[in-house]
């Protein structure tokens, strides 16, 4: 076992020793031992729970004849953090629970490891640690929260709440109106209920294999989700005492197949646009260089079928858990045939085919086939262009029809605090193409979501004939025109910032095209004149994090050499 390393020979008697201390008896030392990476913290809905997880995790290991060892990591909670400059933080906070989980599992050369994970950045952060460790490892998150409701009945979330803000800022809210929304959007513990980051990568584990099934649906706080984090942490104790367990090291069961089934998956469920920023970082921390242009060719062959919020306010992850979970729409998917690799791995000890191969659908309300089929091309898309030389990402599951072919005048800002400004005082009308730069990776530094200000624009009732691009990210609740992840981004001088009030900008979905319709030779002469703006930072860890840091289209992965 590798922690032989720590616990076997006569010169390990020190380490033996403080083992000990711990409460390690004799029998112990022969035992596999399992480090179990909790991303408990009290301030995250979604998170402050875990620790009893935690505990559940430690006793089924003990029973199934594992050493468990439970480590934290940080966590941000995005929606508390956005509209701010805390956001900054939650983009690079992927690196610390990274770098985390391979410090703590490599300097104490643990066997194997079920991760804990929730919301946001804090599920790529666990997949990119685990992946340079490199051992059997199970993800089983946290769970769901179910939709909040209205006294008429009416389900919202947390989306709801931040579109609230735009109605009441534009009259049509009454304060007591805003006040009951923000009471009941989050009923209770869990990853917020709509199809937003969280929900969208706890799902994606499923498709990746590393998780069980019901990993993305089974709601926060139930039985059923009890039983899943038992099952997880007994299926890692048998890996970890399986001879040769190899075969389950996390990159052999998340390698290039796995990446591609999650990418279809994404298209198939409409997912959140920060799944493509980060799924491309988790292909290279498993060596593989998945070319962004790829994401289309799936797209364009996969049908969207399951419709979620905030693309669809009715349809929250306890539908699509009632409706046969992620492995019916995998089912239904697989119907077409060569769009999964169906001879993939599942760290269950199944291939895809015979996990998914009694999986049905069972409410075809809430998961479509594919003939009945929301659209026949995937819910999100990668555009090109002058604008996106290196791609940008819009979540097309969430745009109207009329809205996937525009052409609109470009009314720029240099900051999200700014743009927010403009959109609540109307300086933002409609047929205008909001640009929001020097926010990506390098230049916010952090890569701020861009949620408040796309919340204001529909709520301002404005979703239908305005459209909002920028070198940051959107929020998996964000819906309507927004195109983000603009690559090259304007603080490496790309077109983005040479943008000027008034010029057209023309967008199209279906045909992947961002384009500054502006003649080459005022592009030339804007570029000759153009002088970098920088967003100063105090923090010592953020102008490291700006140093080091890639853009968007490169999965904002940091440098390892200079």
């Amino acid at each position: 076992m590798r922690s032989d390393t720590i616990k076997k020979g006569f010169d390990k008697a020190p380490h033996r020793s403080l083992l000990r201390a711990t409460g390690l008896k004799d029998e112990d030392f022969d035992k596999p031992f399992i480090g179990i990476a909790n991303s408990y913290i009290d301030i995250i809905p979604g998170h402050f729970f875990l620790h009893e997880y935690g505990e559940i995790v430690k006793e089924a290991i003990r029973e199934a004849g594992g050493v468990p060892f439970v480590f934290n990591t940080i966590g941000v909670d995005d929606g508390i953090a956005m509209g701010h400059d805390g956001m900054l933080y939650s983009l690079p906070s992927r690196e610390i629970i990274a770098d985390s989980i391979e410090t703590v599992m490599n300097a104490h050369k643990l066997d194997a490891m079920i991760c804990i994970p929730n919301c946001d950045k804090i599920v790529p952060g666990m997949v990119m640690g685990a992946l340079r460790v490199n051992v059997p490892t199970i993800f089983v998150s946290g769970g769901p929260m179910p939709a909040g409701h209205k006294k008429d009945g009416t389900p919202i979330d947390l989306a709801t709440a931040f579109e609230a803000v735009g109605e009441f800022n534009d009259g049509k809210m009454t304060e007591e109106e805003l006040y009951e929304i923000e009471c009941e959007a989050c009923p209770s513990g869990g990853s917020c209920s709509g199809m937003f980051t969280a929900n969208s990568m706890n799902t994606l584990c499923e498709a990746m294999g590393i998780a069980l099934p019901g990993n993305g649906t089974i709601l926060a706080m139930t039985p059923e989700r009890i039983e899943l984090v038992k099952k997880a942490a007994k299926r890692i104790v048998e890996l970890a005492k399986m001879e040769n367990n190899e075969k389950y090291n996390m990159k052999n069961v998340l390698n290039e197949k796995a990446i591609h089934n999650a990418f279809v998956v994404d298209m198939a469920m409409g997912g959140s646009s920060n799944t493509v920023l980060h799924l491309l970082a988790i292909a290279r921390e498993s060596d593989i260089e998945y070319k962004i242009e790829n994401i289309n060719k799936i797209a364009d062959k996969v049908a969207h079928i399951a419709k979620i919020s905030p693309s669809l306010t009715t349809v929250h992850m306890d539908d699509i858990n009632r409706a046969g979970g992620v492995n019916a729409v995998m089912k239904e998917v697989s119907r077409r045939g060569g769009l999964l690799n169906l001879d993939s791995l599942m760290i269950s000890g199944e291939t895809l085919e015979e996990r998914i191969a009694d999986a049905e659908i069972l409410d075809t309300s809430i998961i479509h086939t594919n003939e009945d089929a929301y659209s026949q091309v995937g819910g999100l898309s990668i555009l090109f262009g002058n604008l996106a030389l290196e791609g940008a990402v819009v979540k097309t599951a969430g745009i109207a029809p009329e809205m996937r072919q525009f052409k609109g005048t470009a009314i720029c800002f240099n900051s999200q605090p700014e743009a927010i400004e403009g959109i609540m005082s109307k300086k933002v009308k409609a047929g205008d193409v909001v640009v929001i730069r020097y926010e990506g990776p390098k230049g916010g530094p952090g890569m701020q979501e861009m949620l408040a200000p796309t919340a204001l624009i529909q709520g301002m009732g404005l979703g239908e004939s305005v459209a909002l691009i920028t070198d940051g990210r959107f929020s998996g609740a964000t819906k309507g025109a927004s195109i983000g992840h603009v690559s090259p981004e304007a603080a490496e001088g790309g077109l983005i910032a040479l943008i000027k009030d008034g010029d057209e900008i023309e967008l199209d979905t279906d045909a992947h095209l961002l384009q500054l319709n502006v003649s080459d030779e005022e592009i030339a002469a804007r570029k000759a004149a153009w002088k970098p703006y920088k967003n100063e930072v105090k923090s010592k860890w953020l102008k490291r994090y700006q140093l080091l840091v890639s853009n968007a289209s490169n999965g904002a992965v940091l440098k390892t050499e200079l």
